[in-house]
Order: structure tokens, then sequence, then C-alpha cells
């Protein structure tokens, strides 16, 4: 599909959006998993010399960099010439001053003049706990494979595990702004070590990281610029968008349809995310006693863990009383988990399958939609035939020639 033209603003927006969103529920639905285990267990971390889930330490200003120590060899890649991780100074959900980790990837070979092009790579959903962040653990085949890539294409990888996953606090899961500081300041903190980096960067991301990374292009520019950074644009496969829209009116008995295991999973982990960014709201007091038990495991559970745990337990099932109960429920979601249609200054490659059941099409098509019809600098790819993870392949082609455009 050749790319989205952008057509003139009209009031349809609002339309479109919400009727995508709403087309979400009819789309995800399918037979759920069957009851599992109360108590599965977490993978084991590797912390690289340093565990970073207690610091005592001074923090240090968002991008400054407060430690760098040899990634374990068990966790690097083979595509890899040399692998550190990273601690650095963010800022978390609360506005408060944080650490985070991340990973640095360097391809194998001497660095060209001026340095190694960045990639900031978003990484997708593998829990809120500190077991589950990416710089502690091996990668999935499917994202190896992928960053991989990456480097043999001649990238340098900064991989944030985004503030409060494997460092004090909660991941504050699709939360976009917190998100975004912790990505750019990875980039930020990478800089500032002796690694032979480039100052120009572009963002990659798929599902979380795809939302993830769409919320740091519309600040990359900004935030990186004081820093000497030259962003050049974002890749996104499987975005989350607009979920916002139709999650508003959970509650008893809605949706009326049995969703997949792993949308009720993802929704465990917004409620979690949401409860920690507004303890105001008191989200414990919507929640049945069993959604007040899956709730609480969504904080430490990682994503295998915790979709064993869910099986069949529909998020209908966990909320006691509507979600519209709290005053400007939308709005606060919106300012939380919202994925920005307008704001960017540099281009957009968005991709995204058909076959998704992840993150159901609508969601990717309704945020095309609104991009366009604002004159966004967007490229959109549609694969028909392709599910969640077989987009991040069947996107590669496309995501790397626009890589090699915008980066040259």
């Amino acid at each position: 599909m050749s790319p989205l033209t952008p057509r003139r603003r009209t009031g349809t927006t609002r339309m479109l959006t919400s009727a995508a969103a709403a087309v979400v529920v009819v789309t995800s639905l399918s037979t759920p998993a069957a009851a599992a285990p109360t108590n599965p267990a977490n993978p084991a971390p590797t912390w690289s010399g340093l565990d970073t889930r207690q610091w005592t330490q001074p923090v240090p200003a968002p991008g400054g960099l407060a430690a760098t120590m040899p990634l374990d060899p068990a966790l690097s890649l083979p595509q890899a010439g040399r692998a550190v991780r990273q601690v650095y100074g963010t800022i978390d959900q609360h506005g408060n001053p944080a650490i985070s980790t991340s990973v640095v990837f360097l391809p194998h070979g001497e660095a060209p003049e001026g340095g190694w092009p960045v990639i900031a790579w978003a990484h997708g959903t593998t829990g809120l706990g500190d077991d589950c962040s990416p710089s502690t653990l091996p990668r999935s085949e499917r994202d190896a494979e992928y960053l991989g890539h990456w480097l043999d294409q001649g990238y340098a990888v900064v991989a944030s595990d985004y503030v409060g996953l494997g460092t004090p606090g909660l991941l504050s899961y699709l939360n976009g702004p917190a998100t975004a500081r912790a990505i750019v300041d990875s980039v930020i903190a990478a800089h500032g070590s002796d690694l032979p980096l480039s100052p120009t960067w572009a963002l990659v991301g798929q599902s979380q990281g795809a939302g993830a990374a769409l919320n740091t292009a519309v600040l990359a520019t900004d935030l990186g610029a004081p820093a000497g950074l030259d962003y050049r644009g974002v890749v996104a496969t499987g975005a989350p968008a607009n979920i916002e829209h139709i999650f508003q009116w959970g509650g008893p008995g809605f949706p009326p349809v049995n969703l997949p295991t792993g949308l009720n999973l993802y929704a465990m982990y917004i409620l979690a995310g949401f409860r920690d960014q507004h303890p105001e709201l008191d989200i414990n007091s919507l929640l049945t006693p069993a959604g007040r038990d899956m709730v609480d495991a969504a904080e430490t559970l990682c994503y295998a863990a915790m979709r064993e745990k869910v099986g069949s337990f529909q998020v209908s099932q966990g909320l006691a009383r509507p979600l519209k109960d709290i005053p400007d429920v939308f709005g606060k979601l919106q300012r939380y988990m919202g994925t920005p249609a307008v704001g960017y200054d540099r281009p957009i490659f968005l991709g995204q399958g058909l076959l998704d059941m992840d993150v159901p099409a609508p969601s990717a098509l309704s945020l095309a939609a609104e991009m366009a019809l604002n004159h966004q600098p967007l490229e959109f790819r549609v694969y028909p035939d392709q599910d969640h993870s077989g987009t991040v392949y069947a996107a590669t082609p496309d995501a790397t020639a626009f890589l090699a455009r915008i980066m040259g």
C-alpha cells in the first residue's frame, strides 16, 4: 500500500476515532483461555553487576549518567560488538527525579566518522514488576532478530527499560509522557559516555513501545536538541492508539463479550498503572475482590506469568462499578495513555497488521486517519495477512528503507 495521502481536515475526525475505537470490541472476540494457577512465577533477572531495584546514591539530572557496566554476555546479541548496561537520571510519572536503566548495543567493527547513528528502541509489554526489565532478561526471539537487523544495518541501539521497571517505583504502563522522557534521557545518557555515537537518532517501537515511540516523537526535538541530539523520525508498528475511547466505558458486564486473554491482561496493567498515577481516585473502590487481586498481581507479574494468572478472567468481572463514575475519566485516561495525532515535526512510519488481535487494527487505522486529516508527515502501511508479531517482520523492509532515507 502506498503512503496515506493527507486530506483536508474535516469535522469527521472525532467520529472516525470513536467509531473505529468501538470496533475494537467487535474485532477482538475469541474464545478465552482456560483458568490458570493463581501463583505463576516470573523469570529470574540478571543484573549485570548492579541491582537497581533499590537506589541510595544521588539521582543525576535528567539524561545524566549514573553508571555504566558491561552487559552480561548471556543478555547480549550476536550482532553486537559491544553491549553495556547504563543507569541514568530521568523524571517519573509523578514529576519526581528518578533513575532508569537501559542497554546500549554497538555494531561490530569500527564506528564511522562521527559515530554510529542511533536507534532508540521502545520495547513492547514485558510487565510492570522489577523482574520484567528487558535489560535483565534475554530478548525474545523476535526482538533479538529485530534488534540484530538494525545492528547489521549499522545502527547503534539504545534500549530503555522505561522509568520504574527494574528501578524504584512502578512502571506507569502506557503512560506516554513519562515513557517519552525516559527514552530521550536514555539517548542523552548514552551520548554522555565514551561510546562512539552520532547525534543523529530515530525512534523504533512495537506494541506498547509503538505508543511510547509516538509519544516520544512529539517531544524528541525539544528535549534532545539542548543536548546536541539530531532527531530524524519514528517507526511504530502495532500502535495501541485510541484505546481510551472504549476503555472509559468499562464496568460490570462491559464489554458484554468475552475478550481474548491478552486484552484482559493489558487491561489489568492499565488499571494498575492508572491507579498508581491517580491515588486520589481510589481505583480500588471500583474493583471487585477478584479484580483487586488481579490488579495487585499486575504490579509484579511479568507477561507470561500474568497471562497464566488472568486465564479466562474478564475485565468486566473485575469492575464492581463503572469507570464512568470517575469525574472526567476520559480526559484523565487520554492524558495518561493517549497517543498524539498532531505535533510531529519529523517523518512517521506507521505499520499495522489486519490480523492483529493484541492491538486490533482499528486502533492504528483511526490514528492514521487523524494524522492524515491533520497533515502530519505520515507514511502508513497495512499488512493484510499479518498478526501482531508478524507485522514486525513484514514491515522490516519498508521500515529499513524509511530509516535509510531519513537518517542519511
